[in-house]
């Protein structure tokens, strides 16, 4: 698949312009490849969950975020998984982007990950 594919696929989102090359990085890339693989990053979320017998939905409403984040930022496989769905949808200049700035995106990605999934709960 070309890198024009790739980003013909990814859906238009209408966000306020971006004041940092990251704050861009994120609303041109990582947001809309989120917004494409939500149903897939949401699915294997809850197959985790099941897998894992973590019920989310026994914890309080102001418990369950903070789970998620953790989940997310600790579990390895997990971390994996879903930055895997996600990187793989890059260009290869995002790839370069991403391997120069790879704290900052995976800050930023794993945020997006952890509101995204929350929400699905």
């Amino acid at each position: 698949m070309t890198d024009e594919n790739r980003i013909t696929l990814r859906p238009r989102l209408n966000l306020a312009p971006a004041s940092t090359p990251e704050e861009n990085f994120q609303n041109d890339t990582l947001r809309p490849i989120l917004k494409m693989q939500h149903d897939l990053l949401v699915a294997a979320f809850e197959l985790y969950l099941e897998k894992r017998k973590v019920r989310l939905q026994q914890l309080p409403a102001r418990d369950r975020f903070a789970k998620v984040k953790e989940l997310v930022t600790r579990d390895n496989r997990l971390r994996g998984l879903l930055f895997g769905m996600t990187v793989g949808h890059f260009t290869v200049a995002e790839m370069e982007y991403y391997r120069n700035n790879d704290g900052a995106v995976n800050r930023r990605l794993t945020n997006l990950l952890t509101e995204r999934l929350n929400g699905s709960q």
